[in-house]
């Protein structure tokens, strides 16, 4: 089984680029080394019945030890480029100082990541806030995004010269939305009203940061990652209609309509109220400035049924289709059709996908990992991307997640979305079918 797209598809031109993505809580460990401070995710790991199996971030993948294998690991799939976040909590003290020891961490690998002729994808933000900034409120104190401006002017003055393309956040609906309105994720609070104004202040941290990173990496692309599912309803009434409209509203147009717009989704106001933070004079000015790209995931679709108390509610969808290891449904055709919409609703810049790939139950047999599902999604939501491209959306590269299986945040270890198979007693690296497969489409690419 291969992966391949149309002869002539603009994806397969050598301006187009294609990589993989990490995290730095998923796949660094180390969490109590050279000075490293805890992050909420330590503390959220640490909450009996948060995480699946109780597992924590403290070895994941050993990463921060490993590193050196881990880039012959990039170069050996034949990848253009490497997505990789900092971690917040390595690199500056308590009192926002800089912590040499980390920072040396991310130079050294950085630096290699270079020497190996890779373009350089940095996110600065994927989720590991220092856990004293939240005891101080966290993303729901305005204070936070201010912080946020003065680590991304440390981070980026020390190593903007080995980075190609700063994201300031990764997925500001998880790390809001999932983490302050239900309690999914670190820091585990449970408020509408919470997840909504950790959003705003994230989205105002973002356009705070602009300036200072494009003051100290001119050359360098900034913009910022956004997740999002294609919306369906889950039939033909009015009501469900309505359910569609307000989960995508919620969850894909209030994330980008402010950084596309300057407001959030007008509909809101007559609607749903409750869902509009507050919001100071200045701060949509602040968020909206132009950014060099926008970085979109995309895993899956959903399916919504009206419902009086939450205005949505989740539904299977009623026809026969296939699901991941996590549960997700399969559905690449909702890849292309999303990237069509916001094409036609907004004016874009260029766009990368910058996260995509799926969970399977992986096993090793006989020292070999088939990974059927996964090459088969890969080659369908490639073809969505070129589909999307067809369509004339501006889209300039695509990562696959994940470089190697690692902590799948609340699910812990018992989710799979690597390309490579991580035995965590060992920490020996097994690259599976699909990263062979997604290698060798890579290399046909370049004859």
């Amino acid at each position: 089984m291969s992966i391949s797209l149309p002869a002539n598809s603009k994806m397969l031109t050598s301006d187009f680029i294609f990589g993989v993505a990490t995290a730095s809580f998923q796949i660094e460990g180390a969490t109590a080394v050279d000075n490293r401070l805890p992050s909420i995710w330590d503390t959220f790991c640490a909450i009996p019945g948060k995480v699946k199996g109780a597992d924590n971030g403290d070895m994941a993948c050993d990463h921060y030890h490993l590193w050196e294998q881990d880039i012959q690991l990039i170069k050996g799939l034949g990848v253009d480029a490497y997505r990789l976040s900092i971690a917040w909590p390595r690199v500056m003290d308590e009192k926002g100082e800089a912590n040499q020891a980390g920072l040396d961490f991310y130079r050294n690998l950085l630096k290699q990541l270079k020497a190996e002729g890779l373009t350089v994808f940095v996110t600065l933000y994927h989720w590991d806030l220092p856990q004293h900034l939240e005891d101080k409120g966290g993303w729901l104190n305005r204070e936070t995004a201010y912080q946020f401006k003065r680590y991304a002017d440390l981070v980026t003055k020390e190593l903007a010269e080995w980075v190609d393309s700063w994201a300031t956040f990764n997925e500001p609906f998880c790390a809001a939305i999932l983490g302050y309105e239900l309690g999914i994720h670190a820091p585990g609070l449970s408020k509408p009203e919470y997840g909504r104004q950790a959003a705003h202040h994230i989205l105002l941290a973002h356009g705070l940061a602009l300036p200072v990173i494009r003051k100290n990496a001119p050359t360098s692309q900034v913009g910022i990652v956004l997740n999002m599912n294609r919306s369906y309803a889950a039939s033909e009434k009015a009501e469900d209609q309505f359910a569609c409209l307000m989960r995508e509203t919620l969850d894909n147009q209030f994330f980008i309509e402010p950084l596309m717009k300057g407001q959030y989704p007008q509909l809101l106001k007559t609607v749903a109220p409750q869902y509009l933070p507050t919001v100071l004079p200045g701060d949509m000015d602040i968020i909206s400035q132009p950014i060099d790209f926008l970085g979109m995931n995309f895993y899956t679709c959903n399916h919504n049924a009206y419902d009086a108390d939450n205005l949505f509610k989740n539904v299977k969808n009623s026809q026969p289709v296939e699901y991941t290891d996590i549960g997700w449904e399969i559905a690449p055709h909702a890849f292309t059709e999303l990237l069509v919409t916001l094409h036609q609703q907004y004016t874009l810049p260029p766009l990368y996908i910058t996260e995509n790939g799926a969970a399977c139950a992986d096993q090793i047999i006989d020292g070999e990992i088939n990974d059927e599902q996964r090459i088969r999604y890969l080659n369908g939501h490639l073809n969505a991307v070129h589909q999307a491209m067809e369509s004339g959306v501006d889209i300039r590269g695509y990562f696959a997640w994940s470089l190697m299986d690692n902590f799948e945040w609340a699910e812990g270890y018992s989710k799979r979305f690597g390309l490579t198979y991580v035995d965590y007693q060992t920490q020996k690296r097994t690259i599976k079918h699909s990263g062979y497969a997604y290698r060798d489409f890579l290399n046909r690419r370049k004859r």
